[in-house]
């Protein structure tokens, strides 16, 4: 029994480091990656602020436009959109 929990109490540890390290070497080698974070994203998610726990409103800047939509178990639904550069709101959906 005292064999089992020596070896218990050094391998897991071990075991342990072994996973935060493949963890960490994963994240840093992702951004090597040729077309990873260097590349331009055309969707960015601006802001997100919780309702309840199932739904969600999200602010998505997607080519010069920031869109409003509504994120729940069921799916997007888009609410607004505005342009970014103008501040002019466009396509507003009536509730």
């Amino acid at each position: 029994m005292g064999w089992y929990l020596l070896k218990l109490l050094i391998l897991l540890p071990l075991l342990a480091g072994m996973i935060w390290g493949s963890l960490k070497l994963t994240r840093k080698m992702q951004d090597r990656i040729p077309g990873g974070q260097a590349r331009m994203r055309r969707a960015k998610v601006v802001e997100t602020s919780f309702l309840s726990p199932g739904i969600r409103l999200a602010v998505i800047e997607f080519h010069g436009r920031e869109i409003l939509v509504s994120a729940s178990r069921n799916g997007l639904t888009r609410l607004a959109e505005a342009d970014v550069a103008t501040g002019a709101v466009a396509g507003e959906i009536e509730p």
